[in-house]
């Protein structure tokens, strides 16, 4: 089973990648190890992993924030604007941020 340049099992259905450490002529199934000798150009395989929970941090207008004592790893600076976040389930306390007045590196609350 082929559908354009992308080469498909034709057991399975699932992709054909090359087969590690064997000419470039021969194809293996990533699900069922079947092997198809056909010549391969060129492929470039991206792998997406697993995504993690990251903060996006938007720029907000500090000097409405309020300050705070708090110590910058980056610049040694000891005040911090600081906000709320929701960042898990509504059932889970929210995250405090700091964010240094300095460098403005942002941080999360250490526990």
């Amino acid at each position: 089973m082929s559908k354009g340049p992308i080469e498909f099992c034709s057991k399975c259905g699932s992709i054909m990648l090359p087969d590690k450490g064997k000419t470039s002529t021969q194809l293996k199934c990533r699900s069922c190890g079947a092997v198809a000798k056909k010549p391969v150009k060129a492929v470039k395989i991206t792998e997406k992993g697993k995504s993690e929970n990251k903060v996006i941090v938007i720029e907000k207008d500090v000097s409405s924030m309020p300050i705070t004592n708090a110590n910058c790893e980056k610049c040694g600076n000891k005040k911090a604007y600081w906000w709320m976040q929701q960042t898990k389930g509504d059932d889970e306390p929210p995250t405090q941020f700091f964010r240094c007045t300095k460098c403005m590196k942002v941080w999360r609350e250490q526990k």
